[in-house]
């Protein structure tokens, strides 16, 4: 099918508006690509040509990148901006087009489009697959393997050192012994962060406000690492190594309020830079992504997590402790 139309009431929580309750979203395919006519400018936006370059009948590989959202004018160069995060922001993009994938797979379903419904649902599973083989590495279950590989190599190259002594090969048992160090020390590495992964105890929560220590902006979380997942060209211009507990602590990704710092939209934060506030922020906060991320606000100014961002990061639902002031001030009103 070629060009198929589907006409379905949108899910504001997804699309973040009320008014695109009614609009009319067009499954094309053309030169290998799924185009939706309702989100046509998002699309146009590199994250989503590069996720969306491979044939939506599965044939190709799945490629999960993506770009800013929205990239905006300004100076760039404010010490802020070093703390912004490409990996951090295509994180949360490929999470809004999952989420999209499956609002899309529902639509197909109710309408009885299921040649539709089957070649979405094909396209979300491969796009699961290649994020979860990103989690895993991320999230040090690839380093926990390749510890454990690491290891059975280490075998292998003291046995060869024993050969090679008992041979009177000192030269190659020199060569062996300095494979030996730099392979232990990989391995020692790898298990580090394996078990930081595990082991991972979080200050701050998913939907809490907080405010940068340094740059002083409020920003909302968004995501958490057990440790820096940055690259080392990234940890290098953020400064990570000036930090009191460097790389190996929680980083958090952080939606900063665009209406004080409307550049830097993402940021990848260090644990020590954040605070929590000492009284519940109810205030407005604005941000483009706040409307697929979050429910709502609760009670204390947080915002609520949808299911699936929880189940992400495998955290629990919080639950805002009740306080009879707030009935008390409800009866008086």
């Amino acid at each position: 099918m070629s060009v198929t139309t589907i006409t379905a009431s949108t899910n504001s929580s997804v699309c973040g508006s009320a008014n695109a309750s009614r609009r009319h979203l067009r499954l094309r395919r053309s030169h290998d690509n799924l185009i939706f006519g309702a989100e046509k400018r998002f699309l146009s936006h590199q994250c989503v040509r590069n996720l969306l370059s491979s044939d939506i009948s599965g044939q190709g590989s799945t490629r999960v990148e993506a770009g800013w959202f929205f990239r905006g004018g300004g100076d760039q160069s404010s010490d802020a901006s070093s703390e912004r995060s490409e990996s951090a922001n295509e994180d949360i993009l490929i999470f809004f087009y999952q989420l999209d994938l499956a609002t899309r797979v529902q639509y197909a379903l109710n309408l009885e489009e299921y040649e539709i419904a089957n070649q979405l649902r094909n396209k979300l599973n491969e796009v699961e697959v290649e994020v979860i083989k990103q989690q895993e590495s991320k999230r040090g279950l690839s380093s926990k393997s390749e510890a454990q590989d690491k290891g059975i190599s280490l075998l292998r190259l003291r046995a060869d050192l024993q050969n090679a002594i008992e041979n009177e090969n000192y030269s190659l048992a020199a060569e062996i012994r300095d494979q030996i160090s730099k392979l232990e020390a990989d391995s020692l590495a790898a298990t580090i962060k394996a078990q930081a992964f595990e082991k991972a105890q979080f200050e701050f929560r998913l939907g809490q406000k907080v405010r940068h220590k340094k740059f002083g902006y409020r920003a909302v979380i968004c995501g958490m690492d057990p440790v820096c997942c940055e690259t080392s060209t990234w940890m290098e211009n953020a400064h990570v190594d000036q930090l009191t507990r460097g790389p190996d602590q929680p980083y958090y990704q952080v939606l900063v309020d665009v209406r004080e710092d409307p550049n830097l939209l993402v940021a990848y934060v260090p644990e020590e830079n954040l605070l929590a506030p000492e009284e519940p922020d109810k205030a407005r906060f604005d941000h483009p992504y706040v409307s697929f991320l979050f429910y709502g606000m609760d009670s204390a100014g947080d915002f609520i997590p949808v299911k699936q961002l929880r189940e992400k990061y495998n955290r629990p639902r919080h639950e805002v402790p009740y306080d009879p002031q707030d009935e008390k001030s409800g009866d008086d009103a």
